[in-house]
């Protein structure tokens, strides 16, 4: 017997960072972004396709932190992300997330460049990294001390930032990141939260989801659309880098009249004069409708 819907005020709000891999398609024509499916048994968005990211943890806001993070403080990073301090953690967040989930890494070695797994030797020794770190045995700032490595946050680009709406089951303050995929890094998936992983051109992504075989959830479904606009990745890197202000996206949850749930976002005409409801137990946020078309907004 199903529940009724989850009370707003009882949904935590959490921290959450996630990084968008990007690399110029080996066609040469466009980029392409790296994504994992969730497993098909989340209790959220299971089955979606998404891209590396997860909640910021504890240990992702320990000072000693900022001694192996290259080119960026935490003042600047909680400028950038309009806060009064603590915003470096959601890069850390975003690296420690993407190389449990994915098996990429962007750390410089002690060379000053991005570490390579191309050698069958370094590739084992951190695949041992990545599961000590899976398992809470071990801290990615452990790691980089071992390593002598240094996480490359200057590379890595503040993007969009959504939250999730009230009324679902979980919430989040998500900010959302891009960055070059590193070279000689082959990415991969845990196969327990995440199942599957691919590169992908935006549209066509869309495209697939479009057509119901690519399942999205709205930010996801938002971002690919203007990854779309990029023909290669020096075009968008440079249009992230010199992006100054990033707003705050905070859709709503709504009852339609077929009694099923639609999200509306702020712009919408509706967007202030609607009740926001709550989900239903059970109800999955990658199925909800979608009120305007996705692909006339702007980020």
């Amino acid at each position: 017997m199903s529940s009724g819907p989850i009370a707003p005020q009882d949904v935590p709000v959490r921290d959450a960072a996630t990084v968008m891999l990007v690399r110029d398609s080996l066609s040469g024509n466009g980029i392409e972004v790296f994504m994992l499916r969730r497993n098909l048994k989340s209790d959220f968005v299971g089955g979606a396709f998404v891209f590396p990211g997860g909640a910021v943890d504890d240990a992702d806001r320990n000072a000693d932190l900022d001694a192996v993070c290259h080119g960026r403080s935490d003042a600047d990073a909680s400028r950038r992300l309009g806060l009064e301090r603590g915003g470096l953690a959601f890069w850390v967040a975003a690296i420690r997330e993407c190389f449990e989930e994915a098996g990429v890494l962007l750390a410089y070695d002690s060379s000053g460049e991005l570490v390579r797994f191309d050698d069958p030797e370094v590739d084992a020794r951190f695949r041992l990294h990545r599961k000590a770190i899976d398992d809470g045995q071990r801290r990615l700032v452990e790691i980089c001390a071992v390593e002598g490595l240094q996480l490359a946050v200057d590379a890595m680009y503040y993007f969009s930032h959504w939250i999730t709406p009230e009324g679902a089951p979980r919430r989040y303050d998500t900010r959302f990141f891009v960055a070059r995929a590193p070279e000689a890094q082959e990415p991969l998936h845990d196969d327990r939260e995440v199942i599957a992983n691919l590169w992908i051109a935006p549209a066509e992504a869309l495209e697939r989801h479009e057509a119901g075989d690519f399942d999205l959830i709205f930010p996801t479904m938002r971002s690919l659309v203007t990854l779309s606009r990029f023909d290669c990745c020096d075009e968008l890197i440079e249009a992230a880098a010199a992006t100054d202000e990033v707003p705050a996206i905070l859709p709503r949850i709504v009852e339609d009249e077929g009694g099923g749930y639609r999200i509306v976002l702020p712009g919408d005409p509706t967007y202030d004069d609607v009740v926001p409801a709550a989900l239903p137990e059970g109800t999955p946020m990658n199925r909800l409708g979608i009120i305007a078309d996705p692909a006339s907004r702007e980020v």
